[in-house]
């Protein structure tokens, strides 16, 4: 555990009440208490609607969010929800192990996670993470939150809206526009000519310092807005003191990072309806390790009772990811107009790559080295048009169209290959992933009642490019999905309103899915690709109610049960592991899932200042495989959150306990049950305080794990065995501990 020299408590208790002189020069009355005003989403319906007045579960985070939270990456953003987690394990990989070399991998929304849920970045979909081996690459790594104007969050299948991938739902990203420093777009009343902000922050938990610029200007006609971020820190610490140089360490492996992210937007109103806007953003972030946890305590000579004996002196890694996105958009609205009052097209383009490599020292056998590289490159339209339809049951009709062009390609290089095995060499041949799609959807609102049918048709073709490279024999595939939904709301009273929504959702297999080719003959093993690989399918039903149940009181419960069927998994289809007869792999579509599980939600103004927030989440979740049920090991615990905050004119503090239950044993699947390490269930507090100096300066700080509780994440340890190969307790176990005590400081200047 790491920290600053000064007790953490006493650093909390001082940034929450500032100094007394201060307070006493200029006493500032408790404020009144401001109206609650509804939190508008726009991924549950591709529309601007209250969160409140949508048949699903959507939650939502604001920049102003992450600024209090002083949230450098998307796990610290949403670590607050309960019923989602970020994927992120310790890095201490290896040639033979990519364990957290993907860094934030994806985030698991109600018990599924990776390519299962979407994420959008101003409506373009994030690179997908990929898996071979040890080589992976993550998804949530590539946003920079200080860029962030909005994170949604959107549970259950997201397909009609936006077709594959969102079986569990979707993670929707807005970034700063110009209006949002601004204070209104070209021409609004209020709007400003010129705003901004500059930040300063430091953070223990990885030694990190970060500094973030953003100005915005314009007039009536003209708005831009520019941003440029510089994050670098070390690694992330933990709990483990042990510091040897070797694969016994348990305290974190030395990594350096840097993190570099710009924005820039331009929007221009072209008279009282149109308006045209273009954007230019990226990131590109670098990371150097030296894993120590991959050195041999005694490096030993592989031989025919130990062929994978550990016989590394050193390892030396470098990894960079970088992802740059321009889109140009024209949007047309008159709300007064009868018929049509809203046209928005956007045309965009997305490169991305990440290479990893490394140098291993070897005692015994010629020293080797890897260097694999990923990447995407997409193009794309997104066109929707929004009607208000009068008459007898008046509705707003949405009709749109999203079409898509990818390139993907992987390339495994480096010297000193794996018996069997020659360098360079592709995982999947390049390929062309073609995807478009068609929806309509209905709004019908009336004074008591809301109903939200919505239908969408895809289609899409994966074709092979180039084989150059690739060892198995490439396959094209193409397939189509038609996905309905309906929601429903019924307004009983403020206090209590019920809704329903029901919905199908589909995943497409990814190109490396289909052709997954790997040829060893030597070592007696082969993939092959599967033409007829279906896509994953799900359906959905999920039952709430929410309401006001006194002024500044809101609740929500819901309970959801989603079934998913044709997984993907890689399998063995035949052959017995020898030369003449390798073994057969290849991804078919094998199981079927159930999850279901609760939600509540509590949010309450409790005067003087005061509020306060709750919330709970359980679920429960098994897979199927030849007739066999097992748990599906990527359900959380049950986790519960109790937040306290009060609000005092220039300052406020916000105290934050969060519940995580331990994994139970009949949780996991039996083949794993006898080994499988099971966290504990840990109690862990948080404070948070910002002090507005005055109208330009801020001060915020966040004391996290006040009581330096050891514990672990479910979500970052799942996989790792209890026990060592002799039998004993794994003693690596300290090295996948979540960070102890850390204190976070960030300075802000706003004008």
């Amino acid at each position: 555990m790491r920290c600053l020299s000064l007790a953490p408590l006493a650093c909390a208790l001082s940034l929450a009440y500032p100094a007394a002189g201060f307070a006493q020069a200029e006493p500032t009355p408790p404020a009144a208490e401001p109206p609650r005003l509804p939190t508008i989403t726009v991924s549950a319906t591709r529309t601007e609607r209250a969160a409140d007045e949508v048949p699903a579960t959507v939650s939502t985070h604001t920049a102003a969010d992450v600024a209090e939270r002083q949230a450098g990456d998307l796990k610290r953003l949403l670590e607050d929800e309960p019923d989602l987690a970020v994927r992120a394990p310790a890095a201490r990989f290896s040639t033979g192990s990519g364990s957290g070399r993907a860094g934030q991998e994806g985030l698991n929304i109600r018990g599924l996670e990776g390519n299962q849920v979407l994420v959008l970045v101003d409506g373009v979909r994030l690179p997908s993470a990929f898996s071979f081996g040890p080589f992976g690459t993550g998804r949530l790594d590539t946003v920079d939150p200080d860029t962030l104007a909005t994170a949604e969050v959107l549970r259950g299948p997201s397909s009609s809206q936006f077709g594959s991938d969102g079986l569990a739902g979707a993670l929707s990203l807005r970034l700063l526009r110009p209006a949002d420093l601004l204070g209104g777009e070209p021409g609004s009343a209020g709007a400003r000519s010129t705003a901004g902000f500059v930040k300063l922050g430091g953070d223990s938990v990885d030694r990190s310092a970060v500094a973030t610029a953003a100005v915005a200007w314009g007039g009536d006609t003209l708005q831009a807005l520019l941003l440029a971020s510089h994050r670098q820190g070390h690694e992330t610490d933990n709990q483990g003191d042990h510091t040897a140089r070797n694969e016994t360490r348990t305290a974190p492996n030395p990594l350096d990072t840097r993190a570099t992210s710009v924005l820039g937007n331009l929007a221009w109103r072209l008279g009282d309806h149109h308006a045209l806007e273009a954007t230019v953003e990226g990131r590109r972030l670098r990371q150097d390790a030296t894993m120590w946890s991959a050195v041999a305590a005694e490096p030993a000579v592989p031989g025919p009772g130990n062929p994978f004996a550990n016989q590394t002196l050193g390892f030396e890694a470098k990894d960079e990811s970088e992802r740059l996105r321009v889109s140009v958009g024209h949007r047309w609205r008159d709300e007064r107009a009868a018929g049509l009052t809203g046209w928005q097209t956007t045309v965009y383009a997305q490169r991305a790559e990440t290479t990893q490599f490394h140098a291993e020292d070897r005692a015994f056998s010629a020293d080797r080295t890897r260097d694999n590289r990923y990447r995407e490159r997409v193009v794309g339209l997104s066109t929707q048009g929004t009607a208000r339809l009068r008459g007898a049951l008046p509705q707003r009709l949405s009709v749109g169209l999203d079409a898509s062009r990818s390139e993907l390609s992987a390339e495994r290089d480096g010297t000193v290959p794996p018996f069997g095995e020659t360098y360079p060499s592709n995982p999947f041949p390049d390929t062309r992933f073609t995807q478009a799609g068609a929806f309509v959807q209905s709004e019908i609102d009336t004074k008591r009642l809301t109903l939200i049918p919505a239908l969408r048709f895809d289609s899409f073709r994966l074709a092979p490019r180039d084989t150059a490279g690739f060892s198995g024999t490439a396959v094209s595939l193409s397939d189509q999905a038609v996905t309905p939904r309906l929601g429903a709301i019924w307004r009983v009273s403020p206090a209590f309103a019920p809704y329903a929504q029901w919905s199908l959702g589909f995943r497409a297999p990814q190109p490396d899915q289909v052709n997954n080719g790997f040829s060893n003959p030597a070592s007696g093993y082969v993939s092959i690709g599967n033409p007829d690989l279906k896509p994953e399918h799900a359906r959905s039903v999920e039952l709430g109610a929410r309401g006001e149940l006194a002024a500044g009181v809101a609740w929500q419960l819901a309970v959801y049960d989603n079934r998913y069927r044709d997984f993907i998994s890689q399998q063995q289809v035949g052959g017995s592991f020898t030369p003449t007869d390798p073994a057969v792999f290849q991804y078919v579509n094998l199981s079927d899932a159930h999850i279901r599980g609760s939600e509540l939600r509590l949010d309450a103004t409790l005067g003087s200042g005061w509020s306060a927030r709750a919330a709970l989440a359980k679920a429960e979740g098994s897979s199927e495989v030849d007739g066999v049920r097992e748990p599906l090991e990527t359900i959380q615990p049950l986790r519960w959150l109790l937040a306290l905050r009060h609000d005092a004119g220039r300052w406020n503090v916000m105290a934050q306990w969060q519940h995580h239950d331990g994994k139970a044993a009949e949780d996991v699947p039996g083949d794993s049950r006898a080994s499988a390490f099971l966290p504990p269930a840990a109690d862990v507090v948080d404070l948070f305080a910002t002090w507005r100096i005055d109208r330009t300066w801020s001060l915020r700080g966040a004391v996290r794990n006040l009581f330096d509780e050891t514990w672990w994440r479910w979500s970052d340890v799942r996989g790792l065995s209890a026990s060592a190969a002799d039998g004993s307790a794994n003693p690596a176990l300290p090295a996948y501990t979540a960070p102890g005590r850390s204190v976070q400081i960030a300075l802000r200047a706003d004008f």
